[in-house]
């Protein structure tokens, strides 16, 4: 048993940095071991402030017993041969404990950036919502209905360069650039190619992309508008995507929070100035906000193409040199980016799909599940960081070929993001009552926006734990055909159908549906915690690219 500097999770054992741990039979030889014979120990604070008895059960670590061990005299007595377990008493060294200090130091720079980035984002959409709701329950319903189809693309967007990704971090740990630039060019190429199919899509058919997810009339004639004109929303995307990934790849994660600060501010600016006519401009509504995100979204494509290329980041470069890449390594990066985008794109499509069966269910429940949505996002987005930054720090090591750094460094951030999923989730409890009253839902929409929360919140851990193996150990190894299958199976096998038969065949509430839907986070957990311990995952993707 090591003593570390964090609580470990094997019961009864007790694992601090700052604790002087001796047992009441021996004490500590010059080895740093210690026998005991008894299974009862004493563990007390080094100012004797602190005294737990712990129970020491007799097959810890796989009952490792030692009955050729010498007798050793102690200040309390002497173990007798063949009657203790071997137990490591040596406190951590200074260069584990930097090690460790050093790597929660890192992950905080990656991740917070990241954390707060989608925080803004998840905040400022929530803003935008409450200025929508404002209009009323059909304006919420609406563009809650019409955004569907940029959270696909988005989805696909996320998925294909969470592919790109992995290598991107692999190459960082080789610091190869011209491969990294290679790789973005793959992304940018694929991903715009993807958005000009949206895009006209979008444009030509906007009714009926938008009766995909309702058959509510005046849902379908409201937001048909709103689809058309943001379909303008896909081009920037398509290139600003690939762009953030790189940068985040390469550990520059506060470039990105600085652009959203001011493509978020802008976009919130100018919703309030045309959704509600202020200044003299025309009051838009719903067609407001559209134009507000899409003037914002043309800023944030500008910023990136300034920072990036006129600043001279070290991701810039000649730009054929993004365009340089051999079929080789096209191949390579396409077959492990095609598993993370029919991922997303799958599990895109299937919240929209738990969104067609809430949107069946009446303008009230969906605007509930809406607000409920929106302030989720708020806590969930935050948290999803970390597997972002796990991604990013494994993927390093990984490339780097330092295969078992890689597996305590994974280790040690899903153990900070199981406790940091416990806390969203009890903080997500405690003020649902609280921010549900910021939207303008009737008496029976507050009601079920609340119970949603609830849901929510106490299947955050469960939430935050999926993702994170999802999005930050399996895909840092190349790991994305199983993630693929097994997510898109749990979702499609489970969540859909169980959200389509409680909303439309049992015509259960909203809040019983959600909770029904649940089971997904639930299934998923065991099966991700299952390939997590596999190590199948822990690859190294890079080695023989030139």
């Amino acid at each position: 048993m090591f003593v570390n500097k964090y609580f470990d999770c094997i019961p009864f054992c007790l694992r601090y940095s700052h604790l002087n741990v001796c047992f009441f039979v021996n004490w500590p030889n010059e080895t740093g071991y210690v026998v005991f014979p008894s299974y009862s120990c004493l563990i007390n604070h080094e100012l004797g402030k602190l005294a737990i008895c712990v129970k020491i059960m007799a097959n810890i670590y796989g009952n490792r017993r030692f009955p050729e061990l010498s007798p050793k005299s102690t200040a309390t007595g002497t173990c007798r041969r063949g009657c203790g377990i071997l137990i490591d008493m040596r406190k951590k060294t200074g260069p584990e404990i930097s090690e460790s200090k050093t790597l929660m130091r890192k992950l905080f720079v990656v991740a917070l950036p990241i954390a707060a980035q989608n925080l803004i984002s998840a905040s400022l959409t929530l803003v935008d919502t409450l200025m929508v709701g404002s209009l009323g329950e059909t304006e919420l319903a609406t563009v809650g209905l019409a955004t569907q189809i940029f959270f696909i693309f988005w989805m696909i967007l996320f998925g294909f360069t969470g592919g790109t990704i992995t290598y991107m971090a692999q190459f960082w740990g080789k610091r190869d650039m011209v491969n990294i630039r290679r790789v973005v060019g793959i992304a940018v190429t694929v991903c715009f190619g993807v958005g000009l199919v949206f895009f006209f899509g979008c444009v030509i058919f906007p009714e009926k992309v938008l009766g995909i997810f309702t058959n509510i009339p005046e849902v379908l004639a409201m937001g048909k508008n709103w689809v058309r004109l943001g379909a303008v929303i896909f081009l920037p995307w398509s290139i600003v995507v690939p762009l953030s990934a790189s940068l985040k790849a390469t550990q520059q994660t506060s470039i990105p929070l600085k652009i959203s600060i001011v493509v978020f501010s802008t976009n919130t600016i100018l919703g309030i100035i045309l959704i509600f006519g202020f200044l003299g401009a025309p009051q838009m509504g719903i067609m407001g906000a559209c134009t507000a995100t899409v003037v914002s979204r043309i800023l944030e494509f500008l910023l990136y193409i300034y920072v990036v290329f006129a600043r001279k980041n070290i991701v810039s470069g000649p730009l054929g040199e993004f365009f340089s890449w051999n079929k080789a390594l096209f191949r390579r990066v396409i077959a492990n980016a095609i598993p993370t985008t029919i991922n997303e794109a799958m599990w895109g499509l299937g919240t929209s799909m738990y969104n067609a069966a809430y949107g069946r269910m009446g303008v009230t429940a969906f605007a509930a599940i809406q607000a409920g949505n929106s302030i989720q996002n708020i806590f969930a987005l935050a948290c999803f960081s970390i597997g972002d930054a796990m991604l990013i720090l494994v993927g390093e090591k990984l490339g780097a070929g330092e295969l078992e750094n890689a597996k305590k460094t994974a280790a040690k951030i899903l153990k900070f993001a199981t406790i940091i999923g416990i806390c969203a989730g009890l903080l997500l409890f405690l003020s649902s009552r609280f921010i549900v009253r910021l939207f303008d839902l009737t008496g029976t929409g507050v009601h079920y926006a609340i119970l949603i929360l609830i849901i929510f919140s106490i299947f955050m851990p469960f939430k935050i734990f999926n993702s994170t193996i999802i999005t930050g150990v399996l895909r840092a190894g190349g790991d994305t055909k199983f993630a693929m299958l097994s997510e898109t199976a749990i979702v499609w096998l489970i969540g859909v159908p169980i959200a389509f038969i409680g909303a439309l065949y049992l015509q259960l509430p909203i809040y019983l549906v959600v909770l029904m839907v649940q089971i997904e986070e639930f299934t998923k957990f065991f099966v991700m915690t299952y390939r997590y311990r596999s190590l199948k995952w822990l690859k190294n993707l890079v080695s023989n690219i030139k």
